[in-house]
């Protein structure tokens, strides 16, 4: 395995950071609460962990509206702590990767109030435009959290561009003093010790130089997000992207082993030129496409068929599960059986997984009362199903009051769930989710086949999804049951050894473990997965 670098070995956690632990006691989660859980993690078995933005902010949308790249938002703690985090996350050898926030900044960051004077130096830093020659905006694109894109600013006389909301004005990356200025703000955290940078909604970028309309999307339909009314031909993933991707890549390329990882919802054909010429973009250009598949065998094996295809020669798989945009995990598969056959899934695919921080314990979405709706995307569109605090609620630790989050009135409502859904109760448990998790990191780490080995399918039908990881002469076989009914295991599984399966009541009864020879079929229980050693 030493030919593979750590972020092709290893699993990335993903931490709110406002939800996960709270220290001083205003309802807030900050940096000195995530190095008091650093040994949970590091007994959790993540190789690296991955912060939402903790920028200084005036949090219209809760840190991604960054008013000073170099710092730490006082409600997260100080530079001091984040160092003490680094520190502390080495010393565990886990990594620590920084969301980067290169679309947009805040309207009160110093960089944009600078350009609202028409004949600043900084002018160019963003996307002034004259409106339309009949009055209003100067085209018909649309903001991704609702209304128009474009905002008038009477200081100017012009309007200005932001792909999201009017607190967030987008950066003119063709201009190079922008492109030298965020390089710079890389280097100044990969400087502090940081090992990669989540680089956000990378195919927002770069927009049409001409402005050109979007056309109308003829799927959209009453009840959608108003956003997709159009398609965004012009107002996003723009060829002049990936020159700019490779620009980062150049940055991260000083420094020894660290890892860019880019977010973009896109189809898996244009998702794939993240990679970049000669696999010199993106390390990992997200993969989402897990969150939008049917959860059913047969679409599961196509997306992973079709995926591996389109991998570039040499390019390194990823998959994800959960983020801090949608809803849990176990809220879109049905249950918690169903979340026990996701985990095993999502841990023994071939590539690189990222976990959200709860869905090991099968955290839930929690219901939000209007009046205690704090996300803007809600806010500006209510209605939709498009508010995402349900998934961004804190961390359940125990069964204290407030789940031993916090002492303060939390800033998200605790779940209901939160007295038996914790790591309190649940690292008790043999047979809970955060056991299975566990136990399948463990393995993991011990097993290259599951890590860095090569994927084979080797059977799907409407229910079971059979596939096949190789390390050398070392062989495991994943089979996982999608169906409520009990399935044998074909005669052509061969011998088998169950090192972990994914229903709670075989892990309970001791038969995990258990041999099992070709004469004899495994039956795999209703929505069961296991990982089996081929004997």
């Amino acid at each position: 395995m030493t030919e593979h670098h750590w972020w092709q070995r290893g699993v990335i956690y993903q931490i709110y950071p406002r939800s996960f632990q709270d220290s001083n006691d205003d309802g807030i989660g900050d940096l000195p609460g995530i190095v008091s859980r650093l040994d949970y993690l590091d007994w959790l078995g993540v190789t690296a962990l991955w912060l939402s933005p903790i920028y200084p902010s005036p949090m219209a949308d809760f840190g991604y509206d960054i008013c000073d790249h170099e710092n730490v938002d006082p409600r997260f703690g100080t530079l001091a702590d984040f160092d003490r985090l680094v520190q502390e996350a080495h010393r565990r050898d886990l990594k620590l990767i920084l969301d980067f926030v290169p679309n947009h900044t805040s309207d009160q960051h110093p960089w944009f109030r600078e350009s609202r004077i028409p004949h600043s130096p900084k002018r160019d830093w963003y996307i002034w435009r004259d409106g339309a020659p009949g009055g209003g905006p100067p085209n018909n694109w649309l903001s991704e959290f609702g209304g128009p894109a474009w905002t008038f600013d009477e200081a100017s006389a012009r309007y200005y561009y932001h792909a999201y909301l009017p607190q967030q004005p987008d950066l003119n990356w063709r201009a190079p003093q922008v492109q030298h200025v965020m390089h710079r703000v890389m280097r100044f955290w990969l400087d502090r010790g940081v090992d990669g940078f989540r680089v956000d909604a990378i195919h927002m970028l770069v927009e049409d130089e001409q402005l050109r309309d979007n056309p109308l999307n003829p799927a959209w339909r009453r009840g959608m997000s108003p956003a997709r009314a159009l398609l965004r031909r012009y107002s996003a993933d723009q060829p002049e992207t990936h020159q700019l991707v490779a620009g980062m890549r150049r940055v991260m390329d000083e420094y020894e082993d660290r890892v860019l990882i880019g977010e973009a919802y896109l189809p898996i054909d244009r998702l794939m030129l993240y990679y970049g010429e000669s696999l010199l973009g993106f390390h990992l250009p997200f993969n989402f496409h897990l969150l939008s598949t049917p959860w059913n065998a047969t679409a599961i094996a196509a997306l992973v068929r079709q995926y591996e295809a389109a991998l570039p020669v040499g390019a390194w798989p990823n998959w994800v599960l959960g983020n801090h945009d949608r809803s849990r995990l176990i809220n879109r598969v049905g249950g918690i059986r169903q979340a026990r056959l996701a985990a095993l899934l999502l841990l023994t695919l071939r590539g690189t997984p990222t976990l959200y921080y709860g869905e090991e314990l099968g955290m839930r979405d929690v219901p939000i009362a209007p009046e205690q709706v704090q996300d803007p995307w809600e806010k500006n569109v209510p209605g939709l199903g498009l508010g995402r605090d349900p998934c961004r609620t804190p961390m359940q630790w125990s069964s204290a009051p407030r789940a031993g989050f916090s002492s303060g009135v939390p800033w998200l409502p605790v779940s209901a769930e939160s007295g038996r859904v914790n790591v309190e109760v649940e690292s008790q448990d043999e047979a809970s989710l955060l056991a299975l998790y566990r136990k399948l990191l463990r393995l993991r780490h011990a097993e290259p086949a599951l890590s860095v080995g090569t994927y084979r399918e080797r059977g799907v039908d409407r229910e079971l999804f059979i596939y096949e990881r190789r390390y050398g002469p070392r062989c495991l076989m994943i089979a996982l049951n999608f169906g409520t009914n009990a399935h044998p295991l074909p005669r052509s599984a061969a011998a088998l050894r169950v090192l972990v399966s994914s229903d709670a009541a075989r892990a309970a009864d001791g038969r995990e473990d258990g041999r099992m020879n070709g004469r004899v079929d495994l039956v795999l229980r209703g929505l069961e997965g296991i990982v089996a050693l081929c004997l």
